[in-house]
């Protein structure tokens, strides 16, 4: 009788590696969009392999771009924390300067969005779109009041 071996070769499996879990996120296409295509939403368009602000086309695809599947789906990745004496003394300027901070971003880059504001009795929580809005809305803030300002930034689940 012939030893008949099978043209794939045995590979054991490795329990000595830590394997990465895939994580979903639902605000990350399937796959290519077709050109052009408008977010319902918004009415921002994706056209050259970027989303901004364009005319719309005629016989645009249809689809929600990542900032509002973001919102939609209420999951954002930019946290700025806001509290102390002095932002209650001076809490409506601070969060005029974020709005305009967002207004700004967003020109340039239209899925850097401001989500929502929780106000609090002697803090706030702004909530982001994209991680750089949430940097710079920071940053604005401390050029123009100083204080204490801390990034924490998770790189396993893109947050800051």
């Amino acid at each position: 009788m012939k030893n008949i071996q099978s043209q794939a070769s045995f590979q054991p499996i490795r329990h000595d590696r830590l394997l990465q879990e895939a994580v979903h996120v639902s605000c990350k296409a399937k796959g290519k969009l077709p050109e052009p295509t408008i977010c319902p939403q918004c009415r921002v368009v994706f056209h050259d392999g970027h989303w901004g602000w364009r005319d719309i086309p005629e016989g645009a695809h249809s689809e929600f771009c990542p900032a509002c599947h973001r919102i939609n789906d209420h999951y954002p990745v930019g946290f700025v924390s806001l509290s102390g004496p002095f932002f209650q003394t001076h809490r409506s300027e601070i969060m005029a300067l974020i709005r305009h901070e967002e207004q700004r971003a967003r020109l340039q880059h239209p899925l850097q969005r401001l989500m929502a504001i929780e106000e609090q009795d002697d803090a706030a929580l702004v909530t982001t779109t994209d991680i750089h809005l949430a940097r710079s809305c920071g940053e604005a803030v401390h050029r123009a009041y100083q204080g204490e300002l801390e990034f924490h930034y998770n790189q396993a689940e893109n947050l800051l």
